[in-house]
C-alpha cells in the first residue's frame, strides 16, 4: 500500500502508468478524488502529449464496477467479499495442500503487462516462485514479442545498445504503429511529434506494414508487405545490400562472423520472388534498402505484427543483421545512446557481446516448448494445466493479467482456468478471466501509488532501439489515498504477505541487462519477514540503488527533469576483445529455408487477417469506461473486397477461420492492403458471455501451427473466409 499522504486539492504532477510512455501529468484533485487529468505542458519532452487513455484515469479511479475488497467464490458459484487477511490465509492453506500432494511445481504464476501501472511487483513475483520452489513462472513477454529476446541470444548484442531514432538518418519499423501503440518502434515521449520531426529533417522513415497505419503515414518508404511475409522482404533487403557491395565491411570483419553464410542463405530471396511473395514492388524494396544501408546512422525494430505471425523469432533475427550488416551500431568516441538515468550507471563500449543460449534444458512436458531466452512459453500453459501427467499444474496465481483475452486459443485457455484447483487473480474489476478465479485480490490503482520512470528504461534489454532515448526521469509520490473503507493490497504487499503466511523468506533479485550480460553484478537483497511488507518506495529504493542519477534526486524534481549525460561516451572495446555477433545461425538459417521452400496462399474467397492497436485501450484495459467510447471491435475490409464478397450494405459478419468462427460488426477502411481484414487482440468477453461476444481473436487461434522454441502460434496473417451473419 502507498505510504505517503495523499496531496491536497488542486493540480499535481504525476505520471500516467497505463502504458510504457509514462506520460508526465497534471492531476486535479478535488474532495481527495481525481477530478480530471491532462498531459503536463510545462516543458517535458512529451511536449503536453496524453492519449485518450490517460485522460480517462479519473473514470477508472471511480468506476463502479471497481473493485474495493477482495472476493472469493462461494459453493453458490458467486463472489463474496472477504476480509484481506483471511482471503491470504484461505490461499496460503490451499496452496500448501496442493503442494504437499503434487510439489511446488504444480503451482505456476503468470505476470500480466498490469506490471507497467505497478513495476514493483516485478520482483517480489520473481522471488515468490524462488522462495516456492517452483520453475512455473510465465509472463506477457512470451506472447507479445519473444522473438526479440530469442534473436539477441542468438545474434548477440552490442555492449554499448542501438542508436536512437533522434541520431539516425534512416529508421526501420517492422509491423509497429508507435503513433497509436507508443511504445513499439518510436520513442516513447509523443511518437507522433517526434517522428515529424525526423521527417523534417530529413531522416527516412521505412516501414514494413500491410496497412497504411498512423506511422506509415509519414514514411518514406511504406512497403506494403502481405501479412507473414516480413522474413522475406527483411531477406531480400539483405540481398540488395550485399549484392550491392552497400555492407560495412570494416565493421563487420572486427565484429562479426557467418557473413559468407548469410549472403549465401539470402542469395535465393531475388527481387523476382521477393517481390511475388510479398506484394511489394522491387523498386520499393531497392530504395528502402540503400536508404538504410547508406544512412550514417541507422536502425531496425521489429514489433507486435511480425511477432505474431509465422516466423515471428526468424524476422527479428533478419533486423538485427540488417544492424550488424551495414555497421549501424554507436562507435567509441560518440554519445552513449542508452546511457542509463534510474539504472546502474555502467560503462557502454564499441565491442560484440557474443551470443548466448537461447534454450535452456527444462521443458514443459505436456508440449516439449522449451525454457528460453523470453521465459517459458505461455502458450504452452494451458497444455501443462489439462495434462495427465504427475508434473500437471493446478495452481495459478495471475499477476496483472488477463488470460481469457491475452493468451491465444481461448476455447482451450477458459478450459484450463476452469479446471485449476485454485485460480487467484489479483485485478481491480471482475475480468474475463476474474470470473473464473477463486479469489480476486484488487490492488490499488496508479494514482494511489508512487511511481518513478525507471521501467521505460528497462525496454532496451527486450529489443535494441528502443527505450527512453532522452535523458528524462520522473518520480511522483501517490496523489490520492484508495477509497475510504477499501481493503487494496498491492501486487508486492500480497505476495510479501502470502508468503509470511507460508513461513517462506523472500530475497529480491535486482540484475540490468539480458541473459548472462549484465551491465552490473546481481544484486541480492533479503526481506525482513517478521513485519509488515516493505512499502513501495522502499521498493524503489531498493531497485534504483547505485542508479546513474540518484532517486532521491529525482524526487525532488516534482515535474521531473532533463538531466545532462552528454559526458557519457561510447568507450573502446577491452584489451584483447574478440567478441563477436553471428550473422548465421544454423536455427535461423534452416528457418529461413523453410521459409523459402513455403508455397502457402489464400484459398478463393479467403482474406487474411491482420492485427491492429487502437488509441482507446491499452490491451482489455479501459473497455469498461463509457469515457473511452463503446468497446466494438469491427472487422475492418478493404472497400473493394468488400464488394468483391457481396458484403455491401451488411452490417455484421461472420468471421470463418480454421479454427473457430466470430461475428462482428464490418467497418471499410480503404488503408488496408486489399484481400486483408484487421482486428484488434484483446476484445470481447469469455466464451459464453453474450456482452461483446464474437470480438476476440482469440477464438480464430489454434495450438497447431506454434514456433518450437517460443509456441508462439499463427495470431496474424489467419486465412478466414467472411460472409453476412445470418
Amino acid at each position: 500500500m502507498p505510504t505517503t499522504a495523499p496531496k491536497p486539492d488542486g493540480r499535481h504532477s504525476s505520471i500516467c502508468r497505463l502504458c510504457l510512455s509514462y506520460c508526465p501529468i497534471e492531476v486535479e484533485v478535488r474532495n481527495g478524488m481525481v477530478a480530471s487529468v491532462h498531459g503536463d505542458p510545462t516543458g517535458t519532452p512529451w511536449n503536453g502529449f496524453l492519449c485518450p487513455k490517460g485522460r480517462a484515469l479519473p473514470a477508472q479511479h471511480t468506476a463502479a464496477d471497481r473493485l474495493l475488497h477482495p472476493v472469493r467464490r462461494t459453493a453458490a458459484d458467486t463472489f463474496a467479499p472477504a476480509a484481506s487477511a483471511d482471503v491470504i490465509a484461505d490461499i496460503a492453506a490451499r496452496l500448501h495442500g496442493i503442494i504437499d500432494a503434487h510439489g511446488p511445481q504444480s503451482v505456476a504464476l503468470y505476470i500480466g503487462t498490469g506490471v507497467v501501472s505497478n513495476p514493483t511487483m516485478q520482483w517480489p513475483v520473481a522471488a515468490f516462485m524462488r522462495a516456492l520452489g517452483s520453475p512455473m513462472v510465465f509472463s506477457a513477454a512470451t506472447i507479445d514479442k519473444p522473438g526479440a529476446n530469442v534473436a539477441q541470444a542468438l545474434h548477440g548484442l552490442w555492449q554499448a545498445g542501438g542508436y536512437r531514432m533522434e541520431d539516425c538518418d534512416a529508421w526501420l519499423i517492422v509491423g509497429g504503429n508507435p503513433v497509436i501503440a507508443r511504445s513499439n518502434g518510436a520513442p516513447p515521449n509523443n511518437p507522433g511529434l517526434r517522428l515529424k520531426e525526423a521527417a523534417a529533417r530529413g531522416m527516412a522513415l521505412i516501414v514494413i506494414d500491410p496497412r497504411q497505419t498512423e506511422t506509415a503515414r509519414r514514411a518514406r518508404h511504406h512497403l506494403r508487405v502481405r501479412p507473414g511475409q516480413d522474413a522475406v522482404l527483411l531477406a531480400g533487403m539483405l540481398r540488395v545490400i550485399l549484392a550491392e557491395g552497400l555492407e560495412d565491411r570494416e565493421f563487420l570483419t572486427t565484429h562479426a562472423q557467418g557473413l559468407d553464410a548469410l549472403r549465401e542463405a539470402v542469395s535465393p530471396f531475388d527481387l523476382e520472388f521477393v517481390e511475388a511473395r510479398t506484394g511489394v514492388p522491387a523498386a520499393q524494396i531497392v530504395a528502402a534498402a540503400r536508404d538504410f544501408a547508406r544512412a550514417r546512422r541507422a536502425g531496425a525494430v521489429c514489433s507486435t505484427g511480425p511477432s505474431f505471425a509465422p516466423h515471428g523469432t526468424l524476422s527479428f533475427y533478419l533486423a538485427l543483421c540488417l544492424n550488424t550488416v551495414c555497421g549501424h551500431w554507436p562507435r567509441e568516441g560518440e554519445p552513449a545512446p542508452f546511457p542509463n538515468i534510474l539504472l546502474p550507471a555502467f560503462t557502454p563500449r564499441a565491442q560484440a557481446w557474443a551470443p548466448y543460449p537461447a534454450v535452456g534444458a527444462f521443458q514443459l512436458s505436456a508440449t516439449g516448448l522449451p525454457l528460453n531466452a523470453s521465459g517459458l512459453p505461455t502458450a504452452g500453459l494451458p497444455d501443462q494445466i489439462l495434462t495427465d501427467t504427475p508434473d500437471r499444474i493446478r495452481a495459478l496465481l495471475c499477476i496483472g493479467g488477463n488470460p481469457v483475452l491475452s493468451w491465444p486459443d481461448q476455447r482451450t485457455t477458459e478450459r484450463a482456468l476452469s479446471a485449476l484447483d485454485l485460480l487467484v487473480v489479483s485485478d481491480f474489476r471482475l475480468t474475463a478471466t476474474a470470473e473464473l478465479a477463486h479469489f480476486v485480490v484488487p490492488p490499488p490503482l496508479t494514482l494511489e501509488i508512487p511511481g518513478n520512470t525507471q521501467m521505460i528504461e528497462w525496454l532496451k534489454y527486450i529489443g535494441v532501439t528502443r527505450g527512453m532515448s532522452v535523458p528524462w526521469a520522473q518520480a511522483t509520490p501517490a496523489i490520492v489515498a484508495p477509497p475510504e473503507g477499501a481493503d487494496l493490497l498491492d501486487e508486492g504487499s500480497f505476495l510479501f504477505l502470502l508468503a509470511q503466511r507460508m513461513g517462506l523468506d523472500l530475497t529480491l533479485n535486482f540484475v540490468s541487462g539480458l541473459g548472462p550480460h549484465a551491465e552490473v553484478p546481481l544484486r541480492s537483497v533479503p526481506l525482513d519477514m517478521s513485519g509488515p511488507p516493505p512499502s513501495l518506495e522502499t521498493i524503489y529504493d531498493l531497485a534504483c540503488a547505485g542508479s546513474r542519477v540518484a532517486l532521491g534526486q529525482v524526487r525532488q524534481q516534482s515535474r521531473g527533469a532533463l538531466h545532462d549525460l552528454s559526458h557519457v561516451t561510447v568507450e573502446g572495446p577491452l584489451p584483447g576483445a574478440d567478441t563477436r555477433m553471428e550473422l548465421a545461425d544454423p536455427m535461423m538459417l534452416s528457418d529461413l529455408e523453410a521459409v523459402l521452400r513455403e508455397t502457402r496462399t489464400t484459398a478463393p474467397g479467403e482474406v487474411l487477417l491482420t492485427c491492429r492497436r487502437v488509441n482507446n485501450y491499452m490491451n482489455s484495459v479501459g473497455q469498461d469506461l463509457a469515457a473511452l467510447g463503446e468497446p466494438i471491435n469491427p472487422l475492418a475490409m478493404h472497400p473493394d473486397d468488400i464488394n468483391a464478397l457481396g458484403l455491401t450494405g451488411a452490417r455484421r459478419v461472420l468471421v470463418e477461420g480454421q479454427h473457430g468462427t466470430l461475428v462482428c460488426a464490418l467497418s471499410a477502411d480503404n488503408t488496408l492492403l486489399p484481400g486483408t481484414a484487421s482486428l484488434s487482440h484483446g476484445f470481447g468477453g469469455r466464451m459464453a458471455s453474450t456482452v461483446g461476444a464474437g470480438t476476440s481473436v482469440a477464438q480464430l487461434v489454434g495450438m497447431d501451427e506454434r514456433d518450437p522454441v517460443t509456441g508462439m502460434p499463427r495470431m496474424t496473417a489467419i486465412p478466414v473466409r467472411v460472409v453476412t451473419a445470418p
